[in-house]
């Protein structure tokens, strides 16, 4: 049997990518049978003005980077702590407010995730993850039209999805979830867009 196989994107920064991305993390902790890639993608870059340099140009104006930027060195440099780091990214954010924007609060996460932060920002002031990280959002842009997070790709189709939900622990859940979220992509890709007029609360 094949492993269900896609992709999904992320910024720190977004609520939406969050949720999406603690289902597929809980899942895969819990044994899940999937092949994920996980693909960095910058909301900065998506908010440039028509004609304005790119964020990779200037990163110093976009300090929102940075956080990405660990994220990738990690995937690529440590995927045994991929997860853990990329959960704990999110949880800094979202659930204590920090500021990823800071040296100090990334090094405190990475460290607390079992990272060496000093590797870390070797790398990232090497150049390379910033390179790669825009590879990784111009391919998703150019290639899909990717416009935001989290966005699931599987095979040419790829879609926005916002997932109000978090798994808050149930494995099941995530799996169930992210299931579900692939097979519509891959077996109804005639359903363009599905939409609640009102968020349910």
């Amino acid at each position: 049997m094949t492993a269900t196989s896609f992709a999904i994107t992320w910024d720190y920064r977004c609520p939406y990518a969050r949720n999406a991305n603690e289902h597929v993390i809980a899942a895969l902790e819990a044994g899940a049978d999937w092949d994920v890639q996980f693909i960095a993608f910058s909301l900065d870059q998506t908010h440039v003005a028509e004609g304005a340099p790119p964020v990779w140009d200037n990163p110093d104006r976009y300090p929102g980077l940075l956080a990405n930027e660990a994220g990738i060195v990690v995937r690529d440099r440590q995927p045994e702590k991929f997860l853990a780091v990329h959960q704990a990214l999110f949880s800094a954010r979202h659930d204590r407010s920090q500021d990823l924007r800071d040296r100090g609060v990334l090094s405190e996460v990475l460290a607390g995730a079992g990272v060496d932060p000093a590797g870390v920002f070797e790398a990232i002031d090497d150049g390379w993850p910033l390179e790669t990280f825009r590879k990784e959002h111009e391919a998703a842009a150019d290639d899909l039209q990717v416009f935001g997070v989290p966005t699931f790709i599987v095979g040419r189709g790829a879609v926005f999805v916002r997932l109000l939900n978090r798994p808050e622990g149930d494995a099941a859940l995530a799996k169930s979830t992210i299931e579900r979220v692939v097979a519509l992509i891959g077996d109804f890709p005639e359903l363009n867009e599905f939409k609640y007029s009102s968020i349910p609360r």
